[in-house]
């Protein structure tokens, strides 16, 4: 065992893992490629690529640098820190929420947006209640990201305070 973990680099459940993931990949895109219009199929991947990496990755990244700079820009050197402030980036506590709002809307954008009327026939929903309900979804996120950051500063000054 500790010879193959030497050899491969990882145990070998990661090695089964990465080739059932492979196996499964393939089955997908043979089902995909496999109707009527492969080409359809060939030209969406090529299009979500483009589109994610010459437009998606440089707006996000622009984004991220900007939070970083408006919440974490402003904190006075590692060496002048006090101990009340927590270590580590604060920027965190806005990105974790702000990326799983950005993926519930990316999966449900067409009822969040009311263009879905194919999909609200399967969910028997009305389409207005979408919006809504992500709005509520993404703010009890942001809420409870709040509340992990108030509850981080609360421990370090009483581990300051106490120690």
């Amino acid at each position: 065992m500790k010879r193959f973990k030497a050899r491969y680099g990882a145990s070998p459940l990661h090695l089964l893992l990465v080739l059932a993931s492979f196996a499964l990949t393939g089955y997908a895109g043979i089902r995909l490629l496999s109707g009527q219009e492969p080409w359809k199929v060939v030209l969406w991947f090529v299009g979500a690529a483009l589109l994610h990496d010459l437009v998606l990755v440089p707006l996000y990244s622009l984004a991220d640098g900007a939070a970083r700079t408006l919440i974490d820009g402003r904190r006075p050197p590692v060496a002048a820190e006090s101990a009340a402030r927590p270590a580590g980036t604060l920027v965190n506590y806005v990105r974790v929420p702000a990326f799983l709002s950005g993926l519930l809307f990316l999966t449900y954008f067409p009822l969040i947006l009311r263009q879905g009327d194919r999909f609200t026939a399967y969910t028997t929903l009305p389409d207005d209640v979408f919006l809504g309900r992500w709005l509520l979804i993404s703010a009890v996120l942001f809420a409870l990201s709040a509340l992990a950051l108030l509850i981080r500063v609360f421990r370090s000054r009483s581990a300051a305070g106490g120690g």
